[in-house]
């Protein structure tokens, strides 16, 4: 179980986050959404300490710390329990798929190498992977890269993963591989708090919905609630805009195929 309450986090003058507060149970997939600089990306970061909290409570499994004077020992143990996923992959150019799954468990956690091979292997296979762990990142497409970041996440079997907009950074078509990979972690029963735009996903996955807004949790419920009945006009206006920049997104995907189709028949 995942409980953090009342986190605050500024930057500066910049208040960012402003008191959130949210419980997740095992096995839930939480999905964040809201408009850029509503505090989701601090609010992950402030979970796993890649930014410090000014003040709030965070419980982990059995482990609860003060965010404000939380203690280096704590941080780790934090951390051994929870997975990232970044936007932008963070892997290793200069090595392979496997050693970059196997550096976060060596180094970061102390595991013994053998042991740690064993665990990357099985979490590249997890992810679709087991041809590819001798290949470096430049020889990856990004959806792969992105599934390295996941097995890298996975293979620490943290009580839950983070996911920072884990396809922003990908082109349309290699969208569906990442999400399929995370809905079959999801089936899994893994304990997942994702950010993204992806409101497919949303819907047929997770079992919470949090729409952030101004460093607040401004409205939560079901996917069926918050999609379907929203109750405040800022999600609804929130809504509208990706659903209408995801079709526009679709029509030129769309227009892209069929230029690629008419091209391949006159080259024919």
């Amino acid at each position: 179980m995942v409980r953090v309450e009342n986190i605050k986090k500024a930057f500066g003058d910049n208040q960012i986050l402003r008191g959130v507060s949210l419980t997740v149970q095992t096995g839930d997939v939480v999905v964040i959404l809201g408009p850029s600089g509503s505090g989701k990306t601090t609010f992950l970061r402030c979970l796993n300490f890649l930014e410090q909290a000014d003040e709030g409570t965070l419980t982990i499994g059995d482990t609860t710390v003060d965010l404000r004077t939380v203690n280096r020992r704590s941080i780790a143990q934090i951390r051994k329990n929870t997975g990232f996923v970044f936007q932008n992959y963070c892997l290793f150019n200069n090595k392979t798929a496997l050693q970059n799954v196997m550096l976060g468990l060596t180094l970061g956690h102390g595991v013994p190498k053998a042991e740690a091979k064993r665990r990357a292997m099985e979490a590249l296979d997890r992810v679709g992977l087991s041809e590819r762990y001798d290949y470096y990142p430049s020889q990856l497409s990004g959806g792969q890269q992105q599934r390295v970041g996941i097995a890298r996440a996975v293979a620490l079997n943290p009580e839950v993963v983070l996911f920072d907009e884990p396809t922003s950074a990908l082109d349309p078509e290699l969208i569906g591989e990442v999400l399929g990979v995370m809905k079959d972690l999801a089936k899994s029963g893994m304990t997942m708090i994702v950010v993204t735009h992806e409101m497919s996903f949303a819907k047929d996955v997770a079992n919470h919905v949090i729409f952030m807004d101004g460093g607040v949790i401004a409205e939560e419920g079901t996917p069926e609630e918050i999609f379907d009945h929203p109750q405040q006009e800022r999600t609804r206006q929130f809504l509208s805009r990706i659903r209408q920049a995801n079709a526009a997104e679709q029509a030129l995907v769309s227009a892209e195929q069929a230029e690629q189709v008419a091209v391949a028949a006159i080259e024919a």
